[in-house]
């Protein structure tokens, strides 16, 4: 009994040890993006060591002043929140009833698994591959260096992953609850907003979050599209580069912008994120 103990409590230690360092090398990349940010110039490239404030070096927040009062960095800011909150908003108002129709109704004209097989295929096709389509569509339309043009190609990325989530979500969602309502006169268009929509909220607001979190880090597109007015906090940190090479401390200010707002979102609603993915994967 005190072997299997103290195996337990061995094997325990070990795997919190593992956990631990797995967590140290994906933070170290925001740590030290921190740490550049509240360097100076010079101690960017005399800084030895982890640079850790007040110890190697003494921190200032010029940096971080400088960028936030720029209005380069305000408008990127701004086109970033609008961009990424209508682009997650569009996808779960078209993908939610879409997502609803696959999970209930049968088409004759092709199976429901092909459909759903297809919008995968759009996830997983490479962006690059329909950038040159779209710089002609929106030049077409007048639509380049806007934020609606960056909507609706970020809202079309990312609405194949809100459609495969949300249908899963539908499948597992009991019938019975429906053909309730039913029963009681309601039809279909009242029993989803009704019953559907209140119980599958937990997965709708997940799929919302990881919209905002993949049109917030779209780089491609934007520096595509937009070339002044749209510029979105990807493309303004990739900026920092000017002919003196690579202004660190610029660089530092602004990974962190760019970093903050996803994780405190995930933070916030990490409740809703992990009920919202595994709704339906354990049944009583």
């Amino acid at each position: 009994m005190h072997k299997d103990v103290s195996r337990s409590a061995f094997r325990y230690s070990l795997i919190s040890l593992l956990a631990i360092a797995v967590a140290m090398v994906f933070l170290f990349p925001i740590y030290w993006s921190f740490s550049q940010s509240l360097r100076n110039p010079l101690d960017t490239f005399t800084v030895a060591g982890f640079g850790i404030p007040f110890i190697d070096f003494t921190p200032t927040l010029n940096n971080w002043i400088d960028q936030l009062a720029s209005p380069e960095s305000r408008r990127a800011l701004q086109n970033s929140s609008v961009i990424s909150v209508s682009a997650a908003i569009l996808a779960i108002i078209l993908g939610t009833p879409a997502a609803y129709a696959l999970a209930r109704f049968d088409f004759r004209t092709i199976k429901n698994n092909d459909i759903t097989v297809w919008f995968l295929s759009q996830r997983i096709l490479p962006p690059v591959a329909t950038v040159i389509p779209f710089y002609l569509l929106m030049r077409a339309l007048g639509l380049l260096d806007t934020q609606l043009a960056l909507i609706l190609i970020n809202a079309t990325f990312v609405l194949p992953f809100v459609v495969v989530i949300l249908r899963q979500t539908f499948i597992d969602l009991p019938v019975e609850l429906e053909e309730a309502a039913f029963v009681d006169g309601s039809g279909h268009v009242r029993a989803f907003f009704s019953v559907v929509l209140p119980l599958a909220t937990p997965s709708i607001a997940a799929a919302g979050l990881i919209s905002f979190a993949f049109s917030w880090n779209e780089f491609l597109f934007a520096i595509t599209i937009a070339s002044r007015d749209a510029i979105t906090v990807p493309v303004h940190m990739a900026g920092a580069v000017d002919t003196r090479g690579v202004q660190f401390w610029f660089m530092g200010v602004r990974a962190m912008v760019a970093m903050v707002p996803p994780v405190l979102i995930a933070l916030i609603a990490q409740r809703y994120i992990v009920r919202g993915l595994t709704l339906g994967a354990v049944k009583g």
